[in-house]
This record gives C-alpha cells, sequence and structure tokens, in this order.
C-alpha cells in the first residue's frame, strides 16, 4: 500500500491511498498520515489494518493534484520542531567511491580508481576506514548489534520541501546537489518505542563543495532543505531497489543514472542502521516524528555536473510509484545579524 498526503481545492488536508500513477483515492475526512499513525497505536492495529478499513471519499486525479502542487510531504507533525530529519552515510556498496573522490589522500589525488578496502591502513582516507567497518561489521547475524555508521543531522521538520516544490540553496552555500535515497519514515509511540510506518523516496540535497574542502565540514554541508515523497510505502524494504536519478535543465536530461539501495546493495542492515538513531534516549520522546535518509551511491557532482537556479532533480524507483521532482533556486537572503539583548 502506498499513501500521499494531499490538500483538496477547498485547502483541507487529506490522505490517499494510491491505485495508480493517474488515480487516488482520498480516504474520507479530513486527515493526516501522523493523525492515522496515533489512531494506529492506540487501536494497537498497523497503519495499513487501519487504513483498509477506512471508507474511500471518491476518486481523484493524481496529475491533477501534481499540477496544482497540491501534494505535501507523506509525513509530518504538527509542529515542525518535533520532527527530526538525521542520515546515515558510507552505508551502500560504491558510496565510498563518490566520497572517496573528494577526500583522497594527497598522494592519490591524481588517481581513477578507489583504494580496496583490503588496503593498508595508511593508504586510506577516513571515508575508506569507515565504509570498511561497514563491510565487516554492518550486518551482523543473530540480531547481534553491529557497528555504528556515520551519521548527520540535517534539521527540524521546517526544511522538509513538498514533492514538486523548490529546493533553495542558501546564499552562502558553494553548491547545492542532489542525493537521490530511501528514507524512513518513523513515529515515536507513547511508550517511547519507535514504530517504522514505511519509507519514502527521498532527496537529501547537500553541499558537495563545501563538504570536499574538509570532511569535517560534512556536518555543514548536511544543513541544507531536503524532499521525501511524493509517496509513502507501507511495509518493509523490497531486498535490491532499482531506481533512476537524473538532472533536467530546460525540460531536457542533463545527466542520468541508475542508483541502487536496499539491503542487498547496502554494507549495513537497516535495523542495524536504525538501532543506532534510536538507541539515543533524546530521538525517542513520544510524539515525535524522524525521517531518516539511508544513504546514496550515486552523485552527478562526482562526474563534474554543475546544478544552475531552475534545473530540476528528479528520483524514481521501482516499488515507489511516482517520480519525487524538485526544482533547484539560491536564496539571495544572506542571514540576520546578531543583537545584544
Amino acid at each position: 500500500m502506498r499513501l500521499v498526503q494531499f490538500r483538496d481545492s477547498g485547502g483541507t488536508r487529506r490522505v490517499g491511498v494510491v491505485q495508480s500513477l493517474e488515480m487516488v483515492a482520498p480516504l474520507e475526512g479530513e486527515q493526516t498520515v501522523y493523525n492515522l499513525a496515533l489512531a494506529a497505536l492506540r487501536q494497537e492495529r498497523s497503519l495499513s489494518e487501519l487504513i483498509g478499513d477506512a471508507p474511500l471519499g471518491g476518486r481523484v486525479a493524481y496529475e491533477e493534484l501534481v499540477a496544482q502542487q497540491c501534494i505535501l510531504p507523506p509525513l509530518d507533525h504538527p509542529d515542525p520542531a518535533h520532527a527530526l530529519v538525521t542520515g546515515t552515510g558510507l552505508t551502500h556498496l560504491g558510496s565510498a567511491d563518490a566520497r572517496d573522490r573528494m577526500h583522497k589522500l594527497a598522494q592519490e589525488a591524481e588517481e581513477e580508481s578507489v583504494p580496496e578496502p583490503t588496503l593498508v591502513e595508511e593508504v586510506l582516507t577516513d571515508s575508506m576506514r569507515m565504509f570498511q567497518l561497514g563491510l565487516e561489521g554492518g550486518k551482523p547475524e543473530g540480531g547481534a548489534v553491529g557497528v555504528q555508521p556515520e551519521w548527520f543531522y540535517k534539521g527540524d521538520g521546517s526544511i522538509i520541501v513538498a514533492p514538486y516544490q523548490t529546493l533553495m540553496s542558501p546564499a552562502f552555500a558553494l553548491d547545492g546537489g542532489e542525493e537521490p535515497e530511501i528514507a524512513g519514515l518513523y513515529i515515536i509511540g507513547l511508550d517511547g518505542v519507535p514504530r517504522r510506518l514505511g519509507f519514502a523516496l527521498g532527496n537529501e540535497f547537500s553541499d558537495h563543495v563545501m563538504e570536499k574542502q574538509n570532511y569535517l565540514y560534512l556536518a555543514h554541508s548536511k544543513l541544507r532543505p531536503c524532499s521525501i515523497g511524493p509517496e509513502l510505502r507501507l511495509g518493509e524494504l523490497p531486498p535490491s531497489v532499482h531506481g533512476t536519478s537524473r538532472v533536467l535543465r530546460g525540460g531536457e536530461t542533463l545527466w542520468e543514472r541508475p542508483f541502487l539501495s536496499g539491503e542487498e546493495n547496502m554494507s549495513h542492515t537497516i535495523a542495524n542502521l536504525e538501532y543506532h538513531h534510536f538507541k539515543y534516549a533524546q530521538f525517542r520522546r513520544p510524539g515525535d516524528v524522524h525521517i531518516h535518509f539511508f544513504g546514496t551511491a550515486t552523485l552527478s557532482f562526482t562526474e563534474d555536473i554543475v546544478l544552475l537556479p531552475g534545473d530540476e532533480m528528479e528520483i524514481e524507483a521501482d516499488d515507489f510509484g511516482r517520480a519525487l521532482r524538485n526544482s533547484y533556486a539560491v536564496s539571495q537572503q544572506t542571514g540576520s545579524e546578531i543583537l545584544a539583548l
């Protein structure tokens, strides 16, 4: 089952069950995925069971919702401060390739090939060491806890941009670039236990030029807007996700590459990544929403693509319905003055 959130012609928030790429069946009455998830928790039912029994209120043309920019992120919180956006990196087979191109040691700067994780430690960048740790211990057997991944914070719910809307790079940014990923969508129960609602396509969007200057700038480079959706896919993540990431300029494809996700293409299990995020008590606050990006191995930046204002980023994948598309722009606001109180 796949869900979308949208506003109808009267501005009322609705939740719709995706029936095809052309048609959405809204649930009756005003609804949000967040409130439906809370209702499922109260009734001790799964979200899919709850929605499966809910009455539907007609049909809506999917394309019309897109054209009128009525689509909302597939999960949000009434108070954006209670939605946390985070992620993990160097989690995919091949993800160290893209990162290592930016962070090579000086003596390897001119080489095209990426060092194998089996080389002696002295020739490995910190990124490759982190990737090697994941290869060796990211998929523990028998429910054991594996090695912790690289982790980063992006912001609260205010940074989540709706599908088909503009991702605005701040004026001080050195770059803005797409990151095609799968995101896990969660709600924390009143008992403090995280519940995963499902997964969505995500554009994690980062400043790769800033990160390239020094990998210790990674935290700064991640403090950018992002987008998820348009659809929430309930249930488990397929073992192998096959997708396509592209950049369009003037309506024409400028760059296009396939990307892979799912545990068959990752150096960590989803469960291991989830454990190392939610092991922190501050991330188990009842009622909060979490959007967690699981990483990627495919970036247009590594092929010298520089986004220009007006370019579009499009991410699609099998089993996730419609593509996630966002335009790119640069803010003219330079920030506010700091005043003494």
